[in-house]
């Protein structure tokens, strides 16, 4: 058996659909997330990337199909029972969607105080142990207005690994940072993946990250998994849907004046 058939599946879609307004956005997903790995998701915009990051967490509901996570059917469990699977899987959205009227300690602290029943002594070490995990010691007062875009992403991942979950979901976790905070950030879920063994789901049209992080990829086109392997397959496929999304991309930043572009969704 190989070591990959011998690990946890820790989510699995299976013949996932769903449509929104009649449009037909994915037409039939099936993925497995192994234990321990970064797993990378490519698409172009409208492929329906992050809609199917939003159904690993049950933001979202197929119109048919079926999820699981670390075996469990979530498909359709009412929202009080997906609590816990929330407390293990943590999402990184695009935005960091920080709360502006919270101080940085507040954001990170503020799952510890909904989910645990901690003295303040206690919320205190893990805010400074899980901001320090992403380089950002010293700035618990700060509020996030007063953060530059890559200081909120890496707040927003502190705030994620609060709960010490087993999975972390990132939505478009580099949009809108210049290559320095990118480089950060890549380096950041690469790292929190050999420290704290946290398996990570990448959603990402940004092929430097995709394949700086990731052990698998998926390429998702047209509301289905075209291709899928490991990054070194993937980056050296032939495959005609797999050339025609990397050169595509490659040809877009290179006309770039300035040698880069920053894609949409």
């Amino acid at each position: 058996m190989s070591e990959a058939a011998a690990r946890e599946v820790v989510i699995e879609l299976q013949d996932v659909r769903r449509s929104f307004g009649g449009h037909a956005v994915l037409r039939g997903v099936n993925l497995e997330i192994l234990a321990g790995e970064t797993f990378t998701i490519l698409g172009g915009s409208g492929s329906g990337k992050s809609v199917c990051l939003k159904h690993m967490i049950g933001l979202l509901k197929p119109d048919s199909g079926r999820v699981r996570v670390f075996g469990q059917d979530i498909t359709r469990l009412p929202e009080h029972r997906l609590v816990p699977i929330r407390q293990a899987v943590s999402m990184v959205f695009q935005s960091a969607a920080l709360f502006d009227s919270l101080s940085v300690y507040e954001n990170v602290a503020y799952p510890l105080r909904e989910h645990m029943r901690w003295p303040e002594a206690r919320i205190a070490a893990r805010v400074r142990a899980c901001l320090s995990a992403v380089g950002m010691e010293g700035v618990e007062s700060m509020m996030p207005a007063e953060l530059s875009g890559g200081m909120r992403k890496r707040v927003g991942v502190a705030r994620g690994i609060a709960l010490e979950p087993r999975v972390i979901l990132y939505d478009e976790p580099t949009t809108g940072l210049d290559p320095a905070n990118q480089q950060r950030v890549g380096d950041l879920i690469r790292s929190l993946q050999q420290t704290l063994r946290i398996t990570s789901v990448v959603v990402t049209h940004e092929l430097d990250l995709c394949f700086s992080v990731s052990d698998r990829v998926a390429l998702l086109k047209s509301g289905r998994i075209a291709a899928i392997g490991t990054a070194e397959a993937m980056r050296a496929s032939d495959q005609v849907d797999v050339r025609a999304f990397l050169d595509g991309v490659r040809d877009s930043i290179e006309d770039e004046p300035g040698g880069r572009v920053s894609h949409g969704r």
